[in-house]
């Protein structure tokens, strides 16, 4: 499949992960036309590192001018491919062939947004092994407006961290959701669906992700999205969440049982009480 692909990623104290992951960019079976950095006032060598670079243009915002949704609205902006692929500074493609499979589904005229598989790095922590494995697996599939019936709100799954966007289809649905401080790329979707459009997760397309969150930082995290949900619950009005949650403790904790990782049960059941609680607070800091 012939296509322009433009690749775009936010910045922030970056230098220790973004020469590598510009190689690896560079590296792949289907280069990209062009690399938007977006940096917002790194402290660090971000900047300079990325001019370094082949194929990259650094755009430089002031930190406080930062939105999930608007600084990568900016980019697709500013972007010339006919496709856009939004990573983030901390994923890691795990092959040369990142971009040749997100183009894959896109052969069908009606997918605006096909988003990657994310594999744990090799840090991190057994639990979290465990969930990316049961949100992230190795069964591809693709959505419709028809699904959000019996899906629920797994029919928008999307997810930023390696995700690539038809440009027809964001001029459509008026581009990237802005402003908008979390899940920008789930309200996209959600978007795309309504407008007839299909969404895909395409599990062959792999980069390594994860993070091993404190209680406090999964807590404040779950705050963001739980106001998010609130807020845009007429965009999002599917069952509640909560359901397929606990479908997630249950499967984790048995694994972390059968597995004899009885330390790892109870912090993972702290981590899930730390989601719940700031779920709960988000909302009804949303709803106000």
């Amino acid at each position: 499949m012939e296509s322009s692909v433009s690749v775009v990623i936010p910045t922030l104290n970056a230098e220790k992960d973004i020469a590598r992951l510009l190689r690896l960019l560079a590296e792949q079976t289907v280069v990209p036309e062009e690399i938007l950095v977006i940096d917002s006032q790194s402290d660090d060598r971000t900047v300079s590192v990325a001019k370094g670079c082949p194929l990259t243009q650094v755009i430089e915002i002031a930190r406080r001018d930062f939105d999930h949704g608007g600084t990568r609205d900016m980019g697709y902006r500013r972007a010339r491919g006919e496709f856009v692929l939004f990573m983030t500074q901390d994923a890691v493609p795990a092959d040369a062939h990142v971009i040749e499979n997100l183009l894959k589904p896109f052969e069908d005229e009606a997918v605006a947004i096909v988003s990657g598989r994310q594999l744990p790095k090799e840090d991190a922590r057994p639990f979290e092994r465990l969930v990316r494995e049961y949100n992230y697996s190795d069964k591809s599939n693709k959505r419709t407006k028809d699904d959000i019936a019996h899906l629920g709100i797994k029919a928008f799954f999307s997810s930023d961290v390696c995700c690539m966007y038809r440009r027809a289809a964001l001029d459509q649905i008026g581009g990237i959701p802005a402003p908008c401080s979390t899940n920008e790329d789930m309200l996209a979707a959600a978007r795309c669906l309504d407008h007839g459009l299909k969404v895909c997760y395409q599990a062959d397309a792999r980069v390594y992700h994860s993070h091993n969150l404190t209680v406090r930082q999964q807590y404040a995290r779950n705050k963001c999205v739980g106001a998010f949900l609130a807020e845009h619950t007429d965009e999002l009005n599917v069952p509640s969440e909560v359901g397929e949650g606990k479908k997630m403790v249950a499967e984790v904790t048995s694994a972390l049982i059968r597995k004899g990782q009885l330390v790892e049960v109870f912090a993972f059941e702290f981590d899930c009480a730390a989601r719940l609680l700031g779920n709960r607070a988000g909302r009804r800091m949303g709803r106000k």
